[in-house]
């Protein structure tokens, strides 16, 4: 098969940890040159020491993607030590779900993630774009959600981030059409990465899960004790219903590597079994 990914240049926002950790590897690995972006240096330096430690090129770049000029300098960055910019993946992100009776301990949260989640991929995107145009060529590939899909109780301020994200997305690809390509990306529930971890109100979930909230629930508890079904955890089994963010790593290198005038615009990424209702 050809390789379409060797050779570019990708930037890679919230690079540190996560998807973005798992995808600057696995594109290093292909033969991409990674600017792994974090607002974390430390984390964003770890990620760039294991992938020249599997013998690939990357280098260190922080910013806090709520900043435009932080992300003109790492755009900038790019260019002086690679030659240009090929692809964007606005991957930072946080997920602080949480009911509207939540606001007192919320609003701070809520605030941040809309920096991240929707101003980071404006900024992403006008960082990059006039490279791109004066290239002739260029791909954004943005990490949306399932929770942009509709609207839910306890996603409010969440999914109106990741709704934001679809329609920019989609905008920008129609001022931009031949000349740069754009992706979105909405994984379903993954566990086992840190974006949990923002989570507000952990009952917020029941939105996205619907009657499935409770069973949901003793699933992950089972899994913590080590006493879940092994086929809830095995790709094998259509029962799978815990999705590795490797599978989202594997929609992110899909949609780079196709020829420049291939544009696989949407992709949602599910477990077979998985409870979300959206």
């Amino acid at each position: 098969m050809t390789d379409r990914i060797s050779g570019k240049t990708i930037i890679i926002t919230g690079a540190g940890s996560g998807f973005g950790a798992l995808a600057s590897r696995r594109l290093a690995a292909r033969g991409g040159k990674l600017v792994c972006c974090d607002i974390d240096a430390e984390s964003a330096r770890m990620t760039v020491d294991a992938i020249i430690g599997e013998g690939g090129e990357a280098i260190a770049a922080t910013a806090d993607v709520s900043s435009l000029d932080a992300m003109r300098a790492v755009a900038a960055l790019a260019v002086d030590t690679f030659g240009s910019t090929d692809v964007l993946v606005n991957n930072a992100g946080i997920m602080p779900l949480a009911f509207l009776a939540d606001h007192v301990s919320a609003a701070e949260a809520w605030a941040r993630c809309i920096d991240i989640n929707f101003k980071g991929v404006v900024n992403g995107t006008c960082a990059v774009h006039d490279q791109m145009i004066a290239q002739g060529h260029g791909q954004i590939v943005n990490m949306s959600s399932i929770f942009g899909n509709v609207p839910v109780m306890g996603g409010s301020v969440y999914g109106a981030t990741k709704a934001a994200v679809d329609y920019f997305s989609h905008s920008v690809r129609q001022e931009s059409r031949g000349k740069i390509k754009v992706t979105v990306i909405k994984p379903t529930g993954v566990n086992a990465t840190n974006l949990g971890n923002s989570v507000v109100n952990g009952a917020a979930a029941i939105g996205a899960l619907g009657a499935n909230y409770t069973e949901y629930r003793a699933m992950l508890g089972e899994m913590v004790e080590g006493t879940a079904p092994g086929e809830l955890s095995d790709p094998e089994s259509i029962a799978y219903a815990s999705l590795a963010p490797e599978y989202i790593v594997d929609a992110i290198v899909h949609a780079i590597d196709q020829p420049w005038g291939v544009s696989v615009s949407d992709i949602t990424v599910r477990a077979s079994g998985d409870h979300y209702v959206m």
